[in-house]
This record gives C-alpha cells, sequence and structure tokens, in this order.
C-alpha cells in the first residue's frame, strides 16, 4: 500500500490551541478548513505563521492542516507556528537544533495575569475619593 506520513503536533499561545497535521505536498496551509491567508488578514499573523518554513526552506515541501480553537488571531497565530515547528521537528529531526536557535520551539509562557480581589482588574484599582 502507498501509506502517506502525517506528522502531528500541538501548538499552543495564550488561550489558543492548534492542532496541526503535516504531510508531504505542495506548500498548502490550510486553517479550519480555509485557506491560511483568507483566515489570517493580517500580514503580520501570515508572516509568524510561515517562519519555521522559511527558515528550514520546506515553504513547497509540506501540506498543513490545522485546527485551531479559542484566543483571539495573533495568539492562534503563534499557537500556529509553534505547532508547525514541532511537526517538522517530528519530520525531520536535524531542524530542532536551528529551529530552537530562532526561538520556534519555546512556548511562549506569558498569559492574561488574574484579576485581583477588591481591585477593578489585574492592576487597575478603583478610584479613590479623599471625602
Amino acid at each position: 500500500m502507498n501509506e502517506v506520513t502525517k506528522y502531528t503536533a500541538l501548538g499552543r499561545r495564550k488561550e489558543s490551541v492548534a492542532r496541526v497535521w503535516l504531510s508531504p505536498g505542495k506548500g498548502e496551509i490550510t486553517v479550519n478548513t480555509r485557506p491560511y491567508e483568507k483566515y489570517f488578514l493580517r500580514e503580520t499573523d501570515r508572516i509568524i505563521v510561515t517562519q519555521p518554513l522559511q527558515i528550514t526552506n520546506n515553504a513547497n515541501k509540506y501540506d498543513i492542516t490545522a485546527n485551531i480553537n479559542g484566543g483571539g488571531l495573533t495568539g492562534q497565530a503563534g499557537a500556529l507556528r509553534l505547532g508547525i515547528a514541532r511537526a517538522l521537528v517530528s519530520a525531520e529531526p536535524q531542524f530542532k537544533d536551528l529551529l530552537r536557535k530562532e526561538g520556534y520551539m519555546t512556548r511562549d509562557p506569558r498569559a492574561k495575569e488574574r484579576k485581583k480581589y477588591g481591585q477593578k482588574g489585574a492592576r487597575k484599582r478603583f478610584q479613590w475619593t479623599k471625602r
């Protein structure tokens, strides 16, 4: 049988979770059944998504399918970038050092700070009145 190898990976950023499937192909990126150009309307988000593919010169070697849930578009782009980088490493382990050096293998730990009691938000206080 002609079994096509699929590599899966998970990427997270803020509240976003991206499940990524990497398979040999022509370089098409599909996000939630739509082309990624139609899903990520901002140019910066599209650049973020393709960074791991550009640095490893695999832009036209693999087809990528992704399901993304939660968060905003920039967080989703970051989650997809991490998922793509992890899938590339499972496909071709020699890229691990290069991707790690560029920072694409590290999950961004920054998240929303929780609201504190007795305050309006995480840092903002209620207005103080003297009298």
